[in-house]
């Protein structure tokens, strides 16, 4: 199968926001407890966080996380997780029908995040409080002291205010499963009062309203729309989510949800500039897609199993045992986030640990990645700078969801700082190779100096406690850079990681 692509200097898509590659958290299942955070394990610190957990979250050099929820944030009272330790009260956490300890709380998350060098993203409750707990959280984190609430953290042994920019006013507050669910228009007033009230304590906070629960909501788009004519000039991104799934094991389907994925976020990207016109406001509100991943695995069978248990406490949940295909269509969807990085300016993985992630952590055991893991740490660590369009010619193919997708999927992005480029590549065809010829234009001396792959594994084949290395990246061979040309071949069902180190000369 010959492909030919191109890839020019001058063809910029946008300024890709590093932030693009962050991470979600909530206290459900074994996410918190047991997953970061678990007192007694061997490898855990005098705090109880986990520190085998913690070098495989560093690796991925997150930039920002979201938390606490999720939907355990519409029903959560975050005074119950300050002071000591022993006197925080036991709750139930109705969104996943489980018992709360509250041994983690906003303190020892921030001293977590510190540790692992990633900027919080904090959530408040909509849904069953009010603007005036979502101001006091806001001052309880950022105001320096002098004043009730600040001092009672001080009191509680932080010194200083914790410099949170990223506030998500509430979540899903359309999905009718939400403790506190909201019509648009209402919930749009409550979202615009509580942005200007945090952004009275702080003006460079960043706030981010909630958009529909999926694409697939009866209230979508008109959802965004609504909200938005309540809100747009006190808000600056909206939020999208959206899980994906295989259960009828039709691959070419399955990726070309990516497709799917893409007319999303221009919908919604078309609502923004609607509202934006219709308000006649100057400001622009760009998307937070603060939740995604592969999630079908397990959910039916979970979703049985959490309305009927009897409130455990940090019960297993949602624990998907990641395999290649699924790690090849979140390469794809990374993919897609670049290539729309002139809208979406902040994506989380969700979630990090254990629950719906790509790290998990057997309780008193070993630790490990799974397979989705790699793509996004490729991205993380390299697709960072401005995202470039590459031009693609070859064979598609129609499916469900989306018709004339291509085999190839290409993204790149070029570091200015570093004089390094980067091609993101998923040969998504199940059984034929790719013969690439790939011309790159303004990129004099172009070498390739480093190339990841991975390719050769089942579709179903998977990492585990006992083989967590079974489905793992290894350097390439086959493909290589002359006279301004890329040659080679990508293998059927394979991603690539190509680097080309270009600081010798850019050609205009």
């Amino acid at each position: 199968m010959h492909v030919r692509a191109s890839l020019h200097h001058d063809f910029k898509i946008s300024r890709i926001d590093d932030r693009l590659y962050s991470a979600f958290i909530e206290h459900m299942g074994r996410a918190i407890y047991s997953g970061i955070y678990e007192p007694g394990h061997p490898q855990a610190d005098l705090n109880g966080f986990r520190k085998d957990v913690l070098e495989l979250v560093r690796d991925l050099h997150i930039p920002a996380i979201r938390y606490p929820g999720g939907n355990f944030v519409s029903a959560y009272h975050w005074e119950d997780g300050i002071g000591p330790k022993e006197n925080r009260p036991v709750r139930l956490d109705l969104a996943w029908r489980s018992k709360e300890s509250n041994q983690v709380g906003i303190n020892e998350f921030a001293q977590w995040a510190q540790m692992a060098g990633i900027e919080m993203m904090l959530a408040v409750n909509l849904g069953s409080r009010s603007l005036e707990d979502a101001r006091n959280f806001a001052e309880y984190t950022l105001h320096p002291g002098g004043t009730y609430w600040s001092d009672l953290r001080r009191s509680h042994g932080v010194q200083e205010p914790y410099n949170v920019k990223m506030w998500c006013l509430g979540n899903e507050m359309d999905g009718p499963w939400q403790i506190g669910q909201k019509k648009a228009k209402e919930y749009g007033q409550l979202a615009n009062q509580t942005a200007k009230a945090l952004k009275a304590l702080d003006s460079n906070i960043e706030a981010i309203v909630c958009g529909s629960s999926n694409d697939q909501m009866p209230t979508y788009p008109d959802w965004e729309r609504e909200v938005l004519e309540e809100c747009y000039e006190n808000v600056d991104y909206i939020s999208l989510h959206k899980y994906f799934g295989n259960s009828s094991r039709d691959t070419l389907n399955y990726f070309a949800k990516i497709e799917e994925t893409g007319r999303y976020i221009q919908a919604i990207g078309g609502v923004i500039d609607f509202v934006k016109a219709k308000k006649r406001a100057k400001n622009d509100v760009y998307i937070c897609f603060d939740e995604w991943n592969v999630w079908y695995h397990r959910r039916e069978e979970d979703a049985r199993r959490w309305h009927e248990w009897n409130w455990p406490e940090a019960p297993a949940l949602l624990e998907e045992d990641y395999n290649f295909e699924d790690a090849l269509f979140v390469a794809g969807l990374i993919n897609e986030f670049i290539r729309r990085s002139d809208r979406v300016r902040i994506a989380c993985i969700a979630q990090l640990v254990n629950v719906i992630a790509p790290i998990r952590a057997e309780k008193g055991g070993p630790a490990w990645r799974q397979t989705i893991y790699y793509p996004y740490q490729f991205a993380s660590l390299y697709g960072r700078g401005t995202a470039l369009d590459v031009a693609v010619d070859g064979p598609t193919y129609d499916c469900n969801v989306a018709s004339d997708v291509n085999y190839l999927d290409a993204a790149a992005v070029h570091d200015e700082k570093a004089g390094m480029v980067t091609l993101f590549l998923v040969n998504r065809h199940l059984e034929e190779d790719v013969d690439l010829d790939m011309t790159l234009t303004g990129f004099s001396n172009a070498r390739l100096v480093e190339h990841n792959v991975m390719a050769g594994f089942g579709l179903r084949d998977t990492n585990g406690a006992d083989n967590p290395d079974a489905v793992a990246p290894r350097n390439g061979t086959g493909i290589g850079v002359d006279n301004s040309r890329i040659k080679g071949k990508l293998a059927a069902l394979s991603y690539h990681v190509l680097r080309l180190d270009i600081s010798t000369g850019v050609s205009t």
